[in-house]
């Protein structure tokens, strides 16, 4: 306990180190910045600038809301379609276990039946922490194998349910996003100004 207590104090020492710099580094910034910088204030300089279109109107309004909408749901399904990267993974991960070509149960020296690196490396991509050969069939592949299947072909078997389970998977998760997104867009959530959007409806 005596010999933690130093090498505590040296780790909030530094902590207090850099956050002393970098509020030292912010201030002295923003203060030279004071009186070094020109200050020749014109009508262009004080308008509003967004994305390098021309300002239409004051400043000083209250901002559509519409904007801010929109940049929620832009939000919400950016970071739900990013669980594609993951699912992509897992899928190949399946694919490349389920290919015959890749040899993933080999016999030892001692007779017994093991996985290959390659299969046990797969298996650890997959987040079996501690990879075994399978020896008996699975229920759930029980109609479709023997019960005196090679271990190589349950290998192979699983991995091809898994990679259909995957596919069910993001084919419900995809479903619910398209169901969100024509929500929101027959609510009219994607229209920028809803008023000219039903007065063009009325118009049409």
């Amino acid at each position: 306990m005596a010999s933690a207590l130093p090498s505590s104090i040296g780790i909030v020492a530094y902590l207090a180190l850099f956050v002393g710099v970098g509020f030292l580094f912010l201030f002295a910034s923003l203060l030279i910045g004071r009186f070094v910088r020109p200050v020749h204030r014109t009508r262009e300089k004080s308008q509003i600038y967004e994305c390098g279109e021309p300002p239409i109107g004051s400043a000083y309004v209250q901002f559509d809301l519409r904007f801010y909408v929109v940049a929620l749901l832009f939000i919400i399904f950016d970071v739900e379609v990013a669980f594609f990267f993951p699912w992509a993974t897992v899928f190949g991960k399946t694919l490349h276990l389920a290919d015959r070509r890749l040899q993933v149960v080999q016999t030892a020296d001692d007779g017994q039946i093991e996985l290959t690196p390659d299969g046990r490396r797969l298996y650890r991509e997959l987040g079996v922490t501690a990879p075994e050969v399978p020896r008996t069939v699975p229920p759930s592949l029980s109609g479709s194998l023997p019960p005196d299947a090679p271990a190589a072909e349950i290998v192979r078997n699983s991995a091809r349910q898994l990679a259909w389970v995957t596919i069910v998977d993001i084919g419900l998760f995809f479903a619910v996003l398209l169901v969100g997104f024509a929500y929101v867009w027959r609510r009219g959530d994607l229209d920028w100004v809803r008023a000219l959007a039903k007065e063009r409806a009325l118009a049409g």
